[in-house]
């Protein structure tokens, strides 16, 4: 098998060869070497894995024995035309065989993935590690960090220190928030109580104005009926006029000025007959009081 690989045609063309040189010989002697050959390929691959074995990984031996047993194939099929039970168990084998070669790349694409992960990783933690010296030792570059640490240590210190005066100034700024809250709380307490007040305020008010209204009703109505009463007086006399439309206060007291000057002027007239009269201030309070202590006695408010 090995000088047939060396010769270029590999160890599986030259069994196929001697299947075909074989062909004269009758059918099942071709049949029979046809399946020596498969078999002797694959014996011959389990062989060759262990002797390429420190060569090749275990997914590249699968994919070079799928392509020999692809060439194979091709050989077979040429050789064996008429044997059709041949090629389809072969082709069987093959689409087998293929799909096993589709499910290897989909493995290898996958590994090399992660691979390319893995050392963009690699890349980026070699980036936050100083970069090595030329011709250094590890532990002096490993010292160098060390040595040059202090400085980060200072650096992160600073941020720390101004990381607390942030937060210090935000927990005064809070302090004051949450006073001014309270301000405005109590502020809006004594608005409400104030509010109150007022309130209170206006319906006392409001009740106020009710009694004064129900006040100058009673006195507009008593108002009124005195005044009907007068002018049922004034226009009542004999030789007077009652009045057609209403009277004006006015009309009223022109009327009584009237009487009054005819009372008067009647009184001294008798006067110079001789004539004993009361004087008008006797008859005015003789006539006045019943009616007064009438109208005390009516009165709904005193």
């Amino acid at each position: 098998r090995r000088r047939g690989a060396a010769g270029g045609g590999g160890g599986r063309r030259v069994f196929l060869g001697g299947a075909s040189a074989r062909r004269g010989a009758g059918d099942d002697g071709v049949v029979g070497n046809q399946r020596l050959v498969v078999g002797g390929w694959r014996g011959d691959d389990g062989a060759g894995a262990g002797e390429d074995e420190g060569g090749l990984g275990e997914q590249g031996r699968r994919v070079e024995r799928q392509e020999a047993f692809g060439r194979d194939w091709l050989c077979l099929t040429l050789v064996l035309p008429n044997f059709p039970g041949a090629i389809s168990s072969l082709q069987r084998q093959l689409e087998f065989q293929e799909s096993q070669l589709r499910r290897i790349k989909s493995e290898k694409e996958m590994l090399q993935k992660k691979l390319r992960e893995q050392e963009n990783q690699l890349q980026a933690m070699a980036t936050k590690v100083p970069p090595r010296e030329r011709g250094g030792h590890p532990c002096s570059e490993l010292n160098g960090w060390i040595s040059g640490s202090p400085q980060v240590v200072t650096e992160q210190e600073s941020k720390l220190a101004e990381q607390n005066q942030l937060l210090s100034k935000l927990q005064e700024t809070i302090s004051q928030l949450r006073a001014e809250a309270l301000s405005s709380r109590r502020r809006i307490r004594e608005q409400q109580q104030a509010q109150e007040e007022i309130q209170s305020q206006v319906q006392t008010l409001q009740h106020r104005e009710l009694q004064t209204r129900v006040a100058l009703e009673c006195i507009t109505s008593r108002f009124e009926r005195y005044r009907s009463k007068i002018i049922q007086a004034t226009f009542s006399m004999a030789g007077s006029k009652p009045p057609q439309a209403e009277v004006t206060d006015e009309e009223v007291l022109e009327a009584m000025q009237k009487i009054i000057n005819e009372r008067t002027e009647l009184h001294q007239l008798l006067k110079q007959k001789g004539i004993k009269v009361p004087s008008l201030h006797s008859i005015d309070t003789s006539t006045s009081s019943p009616a007064s202590t009438k109208g005390r006695r009516k009165s709904p408010i005193r």
